[in-house]
């Protein structure tokens, strides 16, 4: 199932195609399919992946696959929560005399 998934190289590549014309390097929602198809191979060996669409931030779970219970979140809730907060007070932190 993972060669079904697309090459590296080929990501790069668009990545660097994309830069080059000075629009986004990858969208958030060009990798909403890649994730899920991640997910179905992933999901045998209890691990998931999941976009934060607030923050943008890759969020990858170990769940038990009997219960479905979170085991392990990498960041965890809390780190995540700071790294929020802390996008709300940017600007707000340092404030820069003339």
């Amino acid at each position: 199932m993972l060669g079904n998934l697309p090459s590296l190289d080929g990501v790069i590549a668009q990545s660097a195609q994309s830069a080059a014309g000075g629009t986004d390097v990858i969208s958030q929602a060009s990798l909403v399919e890649p994730l899920q198809r991640i997910n179905e191979v992933m999901r045998p060996y209890s691990i998931e992946f999941e976009l934060r669409e607030s923050t943008s931030r890759l969020v990858t779970r170990i769940v038990d696959r009997d219960s479905g219970e979170v085991i392990r979140q990498i960041p965890a809730e809390e780190v995540l929560r700071i790294a929020e907060r802390l996008e709300e007070l940017r600007g707000r932190l340092i404030k820069l005399e003339a």
